[in-house]
Parts: structure tokens; sequence; C-alpha cells
């Protein structure tokens, strides 16, 4: 419902009419950011105040130099193991890795200035996925130790992880205790419907709630405790070690061994994993902007290195785009870069009235955010969903995880990155100079017509080494063009070529174009997945599945169209409000027809959306039912109260800057549902007491009016046949009980 009317302004102006909003959205974020920054340091071998200087340094510094609006910038889970790498391989000298943090963020400085951003684009995002997993399994066996009060001496992931495992009998149950508390409370957070409880982010509540079992068995003090016959040490061995000053915990760097290769492969380390991190993160808060607003990456890369020097130079850690403070900040209702400057100044005050407090939280608490975060990284969830994208992204995502482990990150990007090019090469089926040729002289050319469209002719290899050339071909189109993109003589179109016409695509459609994507019923894939890698082959087998063929009788029998391809046309759905910042992936199995009462189109298809993004998303399949109005309703939303709290981490409907518009009349239904909308007036109106009794009589479910049409959901699932003829039967009668002849 957003539109371009209703972007909040930018600069000085966009501080002065949205600072509530984003002061608000900020406080949310500083109890987020905080302890995982103590974490992440503590995690890298460094000062936990180093974190909190760097977190306190993306918000203040980067704020004033950045390309986007609603990202949050700090310190990072990514870069822990790039920290680790660089402490091992200068010495474990910390002030040498400061000073390649500091050269570190003046390549990315240069880059930004240079308009590189967008080779960031070159990494295969199944590679990048892969380094992220390596990231969580080193996170997850560094920390395993702090949530069993053990240790290890081994010099490798594999080793440590597996020292883990057979140093459980020398477990402290006290430590262990702490770190359970805090798991169970990650875990079962999104669960828990209570405003109070929902108020306090939950790695806030796993140090809050780790607090009186330090003080219960006295860990400030260094003494034993004996249990079931074992001695058990306690002390202030296992709690942060913050100093009595922050200045106390500002590091110089020592520049002593730039002459060596060691100091350059850390900086290559750092600048590549920070700058594609940030990028790609950049990117995905894009998606999830209410507002459809573009970063600018280029910019977004001067910031974060600009940031970066400063950081390394004060003794912090490097300064990235993070993803689950910045999802946070949407969520919260932020609605400038200000809330960025507003999280680090309120770090900072945190830091200044509770450094007494901050000396009692325990190594464990932060060991137990720690392993949710590399579990999230690295679980079962990111393996199954490579293998949706396709059986090829799997093996691109393990060979670059496998070879990760057992070197670096470094090598472990190329290793990724010659595994997809050798497997691109032999689906496609030609020599190596060939492949290349059809990669960089591929023909492929943009046509612009005399009705004002635009027709796009890829042609050859379309694989994630076109990328950069594909960013040039469509910069020649205006915003908001109508564009057709015809890949039929391409004979690869890979995930990332696919991955950034869809954006292509979300940003055209966004200004008011239409980017439609033709020629790929020629290809075929691992996956139905609308990003999986495609090729041309001899033959061409679509499978068909049980549910499909249902429904395509359904449609015979009563006259409807069946089409079970993805359709990419999706904007129409981006207009409700409930996928404001829930990016629609694909759209698929689409029944249309005309309810012949009321005279009105309608649809139902069944979508994939995510729910946050990378290290947050979530991703839900669902079956959603459209129906095209013959006039203007009032906008508003209906539903169970709090029904889609318990399903998504946090809901972003008009609850959060409207109120619930009560029937004082009719309380049964206010207190069943709960509706909420633009112009109370208007819909009390539309509500009439047929319409009332007509909800209260049925099942509830998920309504929503844009003003031109409804949107209708009742599943978080993909709806059986069976349901899909109760969605229809409820909108029928929905219809019947609406006065639309009214409404002008």
């Amino acid at each position: 419902m957003n539109n371009n009317n209703s972007i909040p302004a930018t600069g000085f102006k966009g501080l002065k009419e949205n600072w509530r909003h984003d002061l608000t959205a900020a406080v949310s974020v500083s109890l987020v950011a905080l302890p995982l920054a103590l974490g992440i340091a503590v995690a890298s071998n460094v000062s936990p105040m180093s974190g909190v200087l760097s977190a306190i340094i993306g918000g203040v510094v980067t704020t004033f130099f950045r390309g986007g609006y609603l990202a949050i910038n700090g310190p990072a889970a990514g870069l822990i193991a790039v920290i680790l790498g660089g402490l091992v391989a200068l010495d474990g000298n910390i002030s040498y890795v400061l000073a390649a943090i500091v050269v570190s963020g003046g390549l990315q400085t240069i880059l930004g200035l240079l308009k590189m951003g967008r080779f960031a684009k070159l990494l295969p995002s199944s590679v990048l996925h892969g380094i992220l997993a390596a990231i969580g399994i080193i996170i997850i066996a560094k920390q395993a130790h702090y949530i069993f009060g053990t240790s290890s001496n081994s010099d490798n992931t594999i080793g440590t992880l597996v020292d883990a495992f057979h140093k459980l009998p020398e477990a402290n149950p006290f430590v262990f205790l702490i770190s359970l508390v805090g798991i169970l409370v990650l875990v079962f957070y999104k669960k828990i419907n209570q405003k109070f409880i929902r108020l306090i982010p939950a790695p806030m509540w796993v140090l809050l709630l780790a607090m009186p079992i330090v003080f219960g068995f006295n860990f400030r003090n260094e003494h034993s405790i004996s249990l079931f016959g074992n001695i058990y040490m306690i002390g202030p061995s296992l709690l942060i070690d913050i100093p009595d000053s922050i200045l106390e915990s500002i590091l110089h760097p020592d520049f002593a061994m730039i002459g060596t290769s060691a100091f350059w492969l850390t900086v290559i380390s750092i600048t590549l994993i920070a700058s594609v991190e940030t990028l790609a993160s950049a990117r995905a808060v894009d998606k999830l902007d209410p507002y459809k607003r573009v970063t600018n990456l280029n910019k977004d890369l001067v910031g974060v290195g600009l940031s970066t020097m400063v950081s390394g130079a004060l003794g912090g850690l490097p300064i990235i785009t993070v993803i689950v403070r910045s999802t946070v900040n949407i969520n919260s209702n932020a609605k400038t870069k200000w809330s960025n400057l507003y999280h680090g100044i309120l770090l900072l005050l945190f830091v200044l009235l509770l450094a007494p407090v901050l000396s009692n939280i325990p190594l464990a608490a932060l060991a137990a955010i720690l392993v949710h975060t590399g579990f999230k990284l690295a679980s079962p969830k990111v393996f199954r969903d490579a293998y949706d994208q396709g059986v090829e992204q799997l093996l691109f995502l393990s060979v670059t995880l496998i070879v990760s482990l057992y070197t670096d990150l470094l090598y472990g990007i190329i290793a990724g990155i010659m595994a997809t090019l050798l497997l691109h090469m032999l689906l496609a089926k030609v020599g190596i100079v060939r492949f290349f040729k059809m990669i960089y002289k591929s023909g492929s050319k943009v046509y612009h017509l005399d009705d004002g469209t635009y027709d796009v002719k890829l042609k050859g290899v379309s694989n994630f080494l076109y990328a950069l050339q594909l960013d040039q071909l469509l910069k020649e189109i205006p915003k908001g063009s109508v564009v057709r993109i015809d890949l039929n003589q391409t004979r690869l179109v890979d995930l990332s070529i696919m991955e950034n016409l869809i954006d292509f695509k979300r940003i055209n459609d966004n200004n008011g174009g239409n980017v439609k994507l033709l020629g790929l019923e020629n290809h075929v894939a691992s996956t139905s997945h609308n990003r999986a890698l495609k090729i041309v082959t001899g033959r061409i087998k679509k499978r068909i599945t049980q549910r499909q063929i249902r429904l395509q009788k359904m449609a015979i029998a009563n006259g409807w169209s069946f089409e079970r391809e993805v359709d990419w046309n999706t904007s129409y759905l981006q207009n409700f409000h409930f996928f404001d910042s829930r990016p629609i992936e694909m759209k698929s199995n689409s029944l249309k027809g005309i309810d012949k009462d009321t005279n009105t189109k309608w649809e139902i298809a069944d979508i994939v959306f995510d729910e946050g993004a990378l290290l947050a998303l979530e991703v839900y399949q669902t079956t959603v039912h459209v129906v095209r109005l013959p006039s203007p309703i009032p906008r508003f939303i209906i539903d169970k109260e709090g029904l889609f709290d318990k399903i998504f981490d946090r809901v972003k409907s008009l609850t959060i800057t409207r109120t619930n518009i009560d029937f004082k009349k009719r309380t049964g239904f206010s207190n069943k549902f709960h509706l909420s909308g633009e112009d109370e007036i208007a819909i009390k109106t539309f509500f009439t007491d047929d319409l009332i009794s007509f909800l209260e009589e049925n099942e509830i479910h998920h309504i929503e009016s844009n003003g031109e049409a409804l949107m209708i959901f009742k599943y978080v699932h993909i709806a059986r046949t069976d349901e899909v003829k109760n969605m229809l039967d409820f909108s029928h009668h929905l219809l019947q009980h609406m006065n639309l002849d009214n409404i002008s």
C-alpha cells in the first residue's frame, strides 16, 4: 500500500520528520546489537569492548557516508573466522590484525569510489552460502567449549568440534545451565505470544536470565562446588572482562608486518568476505524495505570502508551491513537511515551507564547466542534450500564448505568457483575456449522498439561471469519501462543470472514498469524452483504432480483456466500490505475464473514468500485467493488478533500504525477479529450487520483489501484441492454479503 508519495524524506528533513519512528526502532536494534557485539568480539579472541566499540562506530560513523536506508551496520559473526585466521597467521598479535583491518577498510573505500561494488555479483550465491555455512560450523566448534565449560588444544575446526563431544563427561553443569537456558530462550522465543516478553529481544533475555545464575552461584569469586561427588570450579574467568573505562579498550594498529604475504592474505580475506557480505545484505534489505528504495552499493562500500578504517584504528572489528539487526530495524517500523545513528548512540550510553552490570555477563550466555547464530548459518535447512534450488547448488555449497573447513575461507571461495565453472562447462557441452566466448561474446543485445517497449535478447551462456555485462545491458533501460527478456537462445542460465533478472524485474515493476521473462519453457532444470540452473536439451520432459492433475480436472469441469508453470507476474500481490516487506519468490499453479453471481474475476495460486533475509530468512509457502472487485472499497485488514504473530516473528500489518476498529454493538465480532484500516468511518459503513454476521459464523481467514481487490488466505501451507474448494466457497459467499453496488 506504500507508494512513491509516502516515501520518507532523506537527509536532515527525514531526521526531523521521522525521528520518533527511527528512535523507537533503534531501541529494539540496540538491545539486539549489544549482546551480539559482545559475543562476536569474544568469539574473535579480542576484548568484548572491541565488539561494542565497532557497533558504536558502525552506527555513528557509517550513517553519514553509506548508500542504504534501513540497514544497520556493525561487527558480524560472518567475520569471526577471518579474524581468528588472521590472529593465527600474524603471530597472535591483535595489533597486526588491526593494521590489516585498517588497510582492508582503505581498499573497500577505494573499490567503492571506483564504482566496483558490482564485482561482488561475480561470486555465485551458492558459494557465498557455502562460506557462511563454514563460518557457522567454525563458530559452533569454537563456542561449544564455552557452552560446556571445557577446552580444546586442537589446531583445526574439525578437531575442536570432535573434542567438544569427547569432553562432554568433563562439562561444568553450572556453566551448561546458563547455556541451556539461553538456547531454550532463543529456540522458543518466537512461539511466545506475550507482549512483555516480545518487548525485549531474545538475545537480551539470554543475558538477563543468566544474571540470577551468576549471582546465585557467586561467579564473581573463585571457588569450587561439589555436585554428585565431583568438584567444579566457578569464578571470574567464566565472565567477560570489561575494563573500568571504555578508553582502556582502545588499541592501536601495528603495521610492522605490512611487507609479509601473511598480512596481505589477511587483508584480502577481510576485504573479500566483508564486501560480499555487505553488498549481499544490502540487496536483501532492499527487498524488505516497504518503500521499495534501492541502495547505492558503491556508496555503501565507501561507508563501511571508512568506518572499518576508524574501527581498526581504535581497536575495533571490521564493519559490515548486518542482516539480523537490519531485519529488526525494518520490523520495528524504522523509516530512514538515522535509526542506525541512534542505535550507535544508544550503545554508547549503555556502555557508559551499564559497565559494572556488563562485567557480570557469563561467557556461556554469549556462547549460547553465537552457537544459535552458527546453527542458523549451517543448519540442515541451509542444505535443504540449496537442494530445492537444484542438486548442483548443493554440490557448489558443499565443495566450498569442505575446502573452507580444511584450508581457509579464501581457498574455499576459489574451490567453489572452480567447481561451479567446471559443472557449467559440462552442462553446456562445449570446449573451454568456446565456453568463455559464449559468455563474453554472446551477442546479447537490447532493442528499443517503436512502441516504446524494450526487447532484451540473451544468448549463449548466461552464468555468474556474465553478471556484470548483464548489468551494463540492462542499464540502458529506463526504470518503469515495458521490457521483454527473451532467453530462448541461451544454452545455460544459472542461479546468479536468474537472481539478477528477478531483482531487475522487482525494481522496474516497483517503478511502474512491466518485465516479462520469455523462453524458459524451452529449458530444463533439476528442480521447479524459479532460480534453478536451466539448460537446453534435446528432449524436454515436464513432470506433473497428482495435485496438479486434480486442479486441472477441477478447472476443466468448471470452465476455469489453469496454468501450472511459474508465472513471473506477482507485482499485483506486492500491492497488498502483507507483502510490503515479504518478498515473493515465485507463483505457480494458477487457477483463474469468474464468479458468475457478482461478475468478479478471481485467481487462486501457490506462492512462495520470504520473512526476513539471509541469516534471518524464513521461507513460507501458501495458497492465496485474489478477487478483483467491480468497484472500489475501503482498505482494511481483518484476521484473528495475534493469529499470525504465532507464525511469523513480527507481523508488519496495518496494526503497526493503526488501531483496532471496534464495533461497540457487535462485541462478539470485535472480540473474535482484529480489524484495522485507513478510514474508520468508511470501514464501519462497509461492514454491515449482514457482513459481520457472515464473518462471525465462518472460520477465520486473513482478508485484506487494497481498495481494488481482496486477498484471502487461511493456510500457511500449499492448500489441498479440497481446501482450494473451501476457499472458493468462502469467497463466493463473502462477496454475496458485501454491499458492492453502493460503494463509490
